[in-house]
């Protein structure tokens, strides 16, 4: 028994996902004491506590005179989710592109009112946590309406290559407030290095700055003259198992980081588990495995089909290269708005095959010839020239639809909205038309498949599983940051898709009038019949009384 390649790939893939899936609910399952010793929770005992925030230009304190206050909460109930805004001090060297450090204390309530803060910190008991409050970000380019550019352009970024302190608007504060009690023993390291041992039988709960909601979008750039500004500071009850997890991904956004991955990259990974809920984010990740292997699935039998294809009968060349500037567009679109490299690099492998697609389909070929590079195109036979018709027929009338709503949308773009430069206006503009009219370009090859009556032509492993990926898009579109009119772009391939399923079902496909390749045996290209009757042969559509023949001996032999 042979198995395919597709069924070792798709077996491989499940179980890989059944032992992500498993380790994923590990994170969420506490370890039991089965045996002494055991640690019990510090709140358990339910102490009265008191939460202290300051703010420090130091990385690590070594005196209490660096730490300047916030805030104070006392007493503190940890207990409940709150939120609250808190005034920060910003001291002059955070203005002159310095660092800023925020530390928190969760201390036992002091006996003694004469009892001062540091006192209180210093404490055994004392659960703490730092956040650097500021980071070195490039500020945004400014737009501004191209038509009135001069006036409305100043004042100008200074310099805008230049990297400046940015401070942090939103920050959470996580407690881990689960009453667990854990084996002192084959306790996971994970799990150990977020504890600390308060004596032999009692653990202090973790607590950790939320890195998470420290999105790029939270912070802004700092004025030079601003000694204060208002901190949106929450805290939240969290359990085990999301302190776990966000530690694990810590760590793995600090290996991205060493493989290169930029500040966009990394906060556009945060954003997927920020801002999704849980359960919500669980089916994003199963489902995204999916549409990793219909991505590699589609590749891999796309590149086969045309490899293998020798004519593009029934097949719209127009919807061909339309797929292919679209494509390019859309990269470039991507890359102007600094999309996610999670979407940016899989279209950008994308254009490439497409661009290989058209050199395929119109029979290109690059040579050498007196040191000088020539491209040679192919010719077109006579059925292939009766689709080209076809093809010409459904731009015609389309064209008039398409080119004047892309030129008012241009138009519109150039006088109300603001731009950061004219090469920004043409890419919005151009992928404005893709998004918003690029459906239109898809009729074409739907209009083939009516004329001729078929869908044979078309590369259905291919199709099926890229628009299983369309659905996926929808939803990776609302989760992962991208513009607004993508998201758009995804719901309108599905509706292609849906009118091909339902082409496919008017028109069902005789496999045995397929080859290896995918095309149709058209016999008449070789036999001695003019050039007339082969199209008229090949486009004639098929009825219960005038079945599809490949030639007429086929005929004799059914009859």
């Amino acid at each position: 028994m042979r198995f395919s390649f597709t069924f070792i790939v798709s077996t491989v893939f499940m179980v890989y996902i059944a032992h992500s899936i498993w380790s994923l609910v590990q994170i969420f399952i506490p370890p039991s004491c089965s045996e002494r010793p055991c640690l019990n929770s510090f709140l358990t005992s339910s102490p009265k506590l008191q939460l202290l925030l300051f703010s420090s230009l130091q990385p690590s304190i070594r005196t209490f005179d660096q730490l300047q206050q916030i805030h104070h909460w006392n007493p503190f109930n940890y207990h409940d989710r709150f939120e609250q805004n808190v005034t920060v001090t910003v001291p002059a060297k955070t203005r002159r592109n310095g660092t800023l450090y925020i530390y928190a204390f969760l201390t036992p309530v002091p006996k003694h009112d004469k009892e001062s803060w540091v006192q209180s910190i210093q404490s055994q008991s004392t659960m703490y946590a730092s956040f650097q409050l500021t980071q070195y970000l490039v500020p945004e380019a400014e737009t501004f309406n191209l038509l009135n550019g001069k006036e409305e352009r100043k004042p100008q970024r200074p310099k805008q290559d230049k990297a400046q302190t940015h401070v942090c608007k939103l920050l959470r504060l996580n407690l881990m407030t689960d009453l667990h009690i854990l084996p002192r023993k084959d306790l996971p390291m994970d799990l150990s290095q977020l504890l600390r041992l308060l004596s032999s039988d009692t653990y202090l709960p973790p607590m950790k700055f939320d890195s998470f909601s420290s999105r790029l979008r939270n912070f802004y750039r700092l004025n030079s003259s601003q000694e204060s500004y208002d901190l949106q500071f929450e805290f939240t009850p969290a359990s085990i198992g999301s302190l776990r997890m966000a530690a694990q991904f810590e760590a793995a956004m600090e290996t991205m980081k060493t493989f290169g991955f930029s500040s966009k990259d990394l906060d556009d990974t945060k954003g997927i588990f920020s801002d999704t809920n849980i359960y919500l984010l669980a089916l994003t990740m199963f489902v995204a495995s999916f549409h990793l292997l219909f991505d590699f699935l589609a590749f891999k039998n796309d590149v086969a089909y045309w490899r293998n294809r020798k004519t593009t009968v029934g097949l719209s060349l127009r919807t061909i290269v339309w797929r292919c500037f679209s494509t390019i567009v859309v990269f470039l679109y991507l890359l102007e708005e600094k999309s996610s490299m999670l979407v940016i690099v899989p279209c950008g492998f994308g254009a490439l095959i497409e661009i290989w697609k058209v050199t395929k389909a119109f029979k290109i070929k690059f040579s050498w010839e007196s040191g000088f590079p020539r491209l040679s195109f192919g010719g077109m036979s006579e059925l292939e020239k009766a689709t080209a018709q076809h093809d010409v027929d459904s731009m015609k009338y389309l064209s008039y639809v398409l080119y004047p709503l892309c030129a008012a949308g241009a138009v519109y773009s150039l006088l109300y909205t603001p731009h950061k430069s004219w090469y920004s206006w043409t890419i919005q503009s151009l992928v404005n038309g893709v998004y918003a009219f690029g459906f239109l370009f898809m009729l074409p090859q739907l209009y083939l498949n009516y004329k001729l009556k078929s869908v044979a032509h078309m590369n259905f492993k291919s199709f099926m599983y890229k628009a299983f990926n369309t659905f996926i898009d929808d939803l990776f579109a609302f989760i992962i940051t991208t513009p607004y009119s993508h998201k758009v772009a995804t719901l309108r391939d599905d509706v292609c898709f849906l009118i091909y399923l339902y082409q496919r079902w008017l028109y069902p496909v005789d496999k045995s009038r397929l080859d290896a390749g995918g095309e149709f045996e058209l016999e008449g290209e070789k036999a001695e019949s003019s050039p007339e009757a082969l199209k008229q042969r090949s486009l004639e559509p098929p009825t219960d009384d005038n079945p599809p023949e490949k030639n007429s001996s086929t005929n004799k032999k059914d009859d």
